[in-house]
């Protein structure tokens, strides 16, 4: 069906094949028209394109409707004609026999005609990937439409110069390389979004005389002629928004004491999977309205995953929910709410349940659940967690709480402002006995080494 939005015919220049019809055109059978043949030497995934030993050599290049078309389309300067709508039908300048029928309809329908017309060489069935909705699972058709953008070379070159000078660095250190990559390699960013939640562009549309007037409040009227507008229906990008988080929860553009105090802060704590989408944006955000890095330090934390280091999904069934781990859930329940939440594959999600917790999850507090986090967080990229690891640290503070329960209980006519007051001389500390000196050394040791493991980050190491 994008057949009928073709506008040319590419060969690779090498092609010893076309090379004698270099800059010819052909007849597009169904649409009535003629485009060019034109030779690109360009390279994708690592081959020529178009790649000679792949079909016959020679590709349709439908630039409204492929990405990789529309590229060529700039680069030879071809025509562009959308013939797909908003909505998945066929539109003018496709034939009118294909205007208003779905993508699959005109799909079929240009096959047949094709086969009737004589001009159908051969069909192969071939595996096309295609991206799809994460939502609903529809295809998605590409095509072109008018979006906001941001040049955001120049915003990035003050991010990234920030961070090569040391004014914020990142914890573990081998992700600098990482945010470093998305920096130097930074395009242009399309911030507006079709969505129907978000911030609102602030443009307003004159139908008059087709002026756009962006501004600061709501426009009542266009600014050139002063007739009615209205508002641009996409919001903004998420990550846009976000992006002003650290300034703009604090009161910008006020000057407020909330924003002098707080900004910038000291630790950004965040997923690596979000380095370039937030952490990056942040930066480049907050030099260009601040004139300083939002943050000093950005700790960067392991993804949890499931014991055998599998990304947790609903329709695994290997979602560890953390108010199920704190208050306790029956297998019964667990199972009730993949009918309540209707994830892709219920039967799925409701087999790996079963696997996965065949008796349910046990209560096991909060503390548990943090101690396990923190003694598994050894910096690597993820943390592979099961119940049966958080059971184990819940025994272990069960014996802290015991232990406390039991020197409790053992404190009769214990003065604690006595002896602070005995600590705090020489003399007091010299009288007391060889196990009570030998147990503050001890605890006074382990304080510092807390301390120390937490100023580095090394969370692991502060809980053993």
């Amino acid at each position: 069906e994008t057949m009928l939005g073709d506008t040319a015919v590419a060969v690779h220049a090498s092609d010893e094949r076309y090379k004698h019809l270099h800059g010819r055109h052909v007849y597009l059978p169904l649409a009535g028209r003629t485009i060019p043949i034109v030779p690109f030497d360009l390279v994708r995934d690592g081959k020529p394109w178009p790649d000679p030993a792949f079909g016959s050599g020679a590709v349709k290049i439908t630039p409204a409707h492929d990405p990789n078309d529309y590229d060529a389309s700039q680069i030879a300067n071809l025509e562009i004609l959308q013939v797909i709508d908003s909505k998945g039908r066929m539109q003018a300048p496709a034939p009118a026999k294909y205007v208003g029928m779905t993508v699959d309809e005109a799909r079929k329908a240009v096959v047949a005609d094709l086969e009737a017309g004589g001009f159908l060489g051969e069909v192969k069935p071939y595996k096309v990937p295609r991206g799809r909705s994460q939502r609903s699972g529809a295809v998605i058709e590409p095509m072109l439409m008018e979006q906001w953008w941001v040049d955001a070379a120049p915003l990035a070159a003050k991010a990234a110069a920030a961070v090569e000078n040391g004014k914020t660095k990142f914890v573990p250190e081998l992700w600098t390389k990482t945010y470093m990559h998305w920096m130097t390699n930074i395009k242009p960013w399309c911030i507006s979004r079709q969505l129907w939640w978000g911030h609102r562009i602030p443009a307003w549309y004159c139908d008059a005389c087709q002026h756009i007037t962006v501004s600061r409040t709501d426009a009542a009227a266009c600014e050139k002629c002063k007739g009615a507008v209205r508002q641009d229906e996409d919001v903004l990008d998420t990550w846009f928004s976000s992006a002003l988080w650290p300034f703009s929860t604090l009161g910008w553009p006020d000057k407020t004491r909330e924003l002098a105090t707080f900004y910038p802060n000291n630790v950004l704590v965040t997923g690596y999977d979000i380095i370039f989408f937030w952490v990056a944006r942040m930066m480049m955000m907050g030099l260009h309205f601040m004139g300083k890095v939002p943050f000093r330090t950005v700790y960067l934390t392991s993804i949890v995953t499931d014991e055998n280091g599998d990304k947790m999904s609903k329709t695994k069934g290997n979602v560890i929910d953390p108010l199920d781990v704190v208050h306790g859930a029956t297998q019964e329940s667990l199972l009730e709410r993949i009918d309540v939440e209707k994830p892709p594959d219920p039967e799925a999600a409701k087999r790996g349940i079963k696997k996965h917790c065949p008796k349910g999850i046990p209560a096991m507090g909060a503390d548990a659940l943090r101690f396990s986090l923190a003694a598994l967080n050894t910096s690597g990229r993820y943390i592979r967690l099961s119940i049966d690891r958080v059971e184990g640290y819940r025994n272990f503070i069960n014996k802290l709480w015991n232990a406390s329960r039991f020197t409790l209980m053992n404190l009769d006519g214990f003065d604690p402002e006595r002896f602070e007051a005995q600590l705090a001389s020489p003399a007091g500390r010299a009288a007391l006995g060889m196990p009570e000196r030998w147990i503050l050394s001890r605890l006074q040791a382990v304080a510092t080494d807390v301390d120390t493991a937490l100023e580095a980050f090394r969370f692991s190491d502060a809980a053993n």
